[in-house]
């Protein structure tokens, strides 16, 4: 009769770039938008039909102005930094991955099930371990707060994620000398792993990697910790009760240390002896068999001469823990590792690092070269901001923070921008555009 099907035409307004976005025929994805509604817009869309074919359609112009009628934008709070990206594709808004900030987010997200999934994972983990009690809240005791943090990490050389749902505590809660003492626990320094692996170059080792999972549940409370029930995983049966932490976990003020200090017990346990320079590297002998253990909090390298008595430590630790056997290792602390045994060589490389900073500071697409700092550069404090207008416009660089990027670099693979590093880290209260 003249008249084309109905279609669905969406009216989405961007508030960063100030436009419009039109599709039709397109997916509208209801859960995107609800799990969104932190950010204070209000956006009402409107189901239309097209005009007759034998009426004008409506001009750009038109549509802009039914938008302008139809879209209210209130002015929002501060918005959390977000990994989601919205890019123009046609006639098309498309949204990145992004990750939920509490349960009900999770709940409506697309992956839903995944994360259901991840958290009764963490749950199920938390049993085993018997991480709490449920118990009466005793009189006078605030119980600290709880939440999930989610993640998707990618994995390595993979396309696809591995779902996480960690269960934290509100840590900032806690009181000094009623909650929690001591916080300080040790981390392996990174010149020491480099010693370690040129013994291992040296000697022809074997180098391996485990992961300890949720090594954090592992550690015992001295003090009385209570928690409230976790959000979607209350006890129907217990519904007033709270959870007194037998265990650490995840947030608490004293969960390195507790860690630390179990995993401690139970190495020593296996005949390993600590460093005393180095609390974080073990070492066991047998006659000519040797066995290094090196632990980042929750990390573990295992290199050795003699392969039965790697795969014994192994065992002990699976009896101890729960493992996660990652072979061969291929990377330490996200460092990726070359290593050509039959030349007696082992490279370290940064450059997923390298290029997550790059893109972080939108220079990916910058020249490369050999020069760490350009010859005859000469900087000093007559080049810093010294009016108020300079300083407003020089503190929204993040200088500080590219100085602390390149200098973890510096620390562990790239040595030879030592130098530049030096001189440039010394403006960081105060940089000019020179510096």
């Amino acid at each position: 009769m003249g008249y084309k099907k109905e279609t669905l035409v969406y009216y989405v307004y961007n508030r960063t770039k100030g436009k419009v976005f039109v599709t039709q025929n397109g997916v509208f994805l209801e859960k995107e938008f609800l799990k969104r509604k932190k950010n204070g817009q209000k956006v009402y869309l409107e189901e239309v039909q097209d005009e007759p074919v034998g009426n004008d359609s409506m001009s750009d112009a038109n549509i802009a102005e039914q938008v302008e009628m139809h879209v209210v934008v209130e002015t929002p709070p501060q918005p959390r930094r977000s990994a989601r990206l919205c890019e123009l594709h046609g006639e098309l808004l498309l949204l990145d991955d992004d990750e939920p900030t509490n349960y009900a987010e999770a709940m409506m997200d697309l992956d839903s099930k995944k994360w259901q999934s991840a958290m009764r994972f963490e749950i199920d983990s938390i049993g085993d371990n018997q991480v709490w009690n449920l118990v009466d809240p005793p009189d006078g005791v605030r119980p600290i707060e709880c939440k999930r943090i989610y993640k998707k990490k990618k994995v390595m050389d993979e396309n696809g994620h591995i779902y996480k749902a960690r269960l934290v505590t509100k840590g900032i809660r806690q009181v000094q000398g009623i909650d929690y003492d001591e916080t300080f626990s040790p981390v392996v320094m990174f010149k020491s792993i480099q010693i370690i692996l040129a013994i291992v170059v040296y000697f022809d080792y074997e180098i391996w990697q485990m992961d300890v999972k949720i090594a954090f549940l592992n550690g015992n409370l001295e003090e009385d910790v209570y928690m409230i029930q976790p959000e979607g995983f209350v006890d129907t049966n217990n519904v007033g009760k709270i959870c007194k932490l037998k265990k650490s976990i995840y947030g608490l003020k004293q969960a390195f240390q507790s860690w630390n200090i179990c995993f401690d017990e139970v190495v020593k346990g296996f005949s390993f002896h600590q460093n005393e320079e180095e609390p974080c590297v073990y070492k066991k002998e047998s006659g000519s068999i040797v066995v290094f253990l090196i632990i980042y909090v929750d990390d573990i390298l295992l290199i050795g001469n003699d392969i039965p008595m790697l795969q014994s430590v192994k065992t002990s630790l699976n009896i101890g823990f729960s493992m996660k056997d990652l072979g061969e290792s291929a990377y330490i602390l996200g460092i990726k590792i070359y290593r050509y045994r039959s030349k007696r060589l082992i490279g370290l490389s940064q450059d997923t690092y390298i290029d997550k900073v790059l893109k972080w500071f939108n220079m990916e697409q910058s020249k490369r070269g050999f020069l760490r700092m350009s010859h005859g550069m000469y900087f000093s404090n007559k080049q810093c901001p010294s009016s108020d207008e300079e300083r407003k416009r020089m503190s929204k660089v993040p200088y500080a923070s590219a100085i602390g990027f390149i200098m973890y670099a510096m620390i562990c693979t790239r040595p030879d921008v030592s130098y530049a590093l030096s001189v440039t880290s010394r403006y960081q209260n105060n940089p000019g555009e020179s510096h």
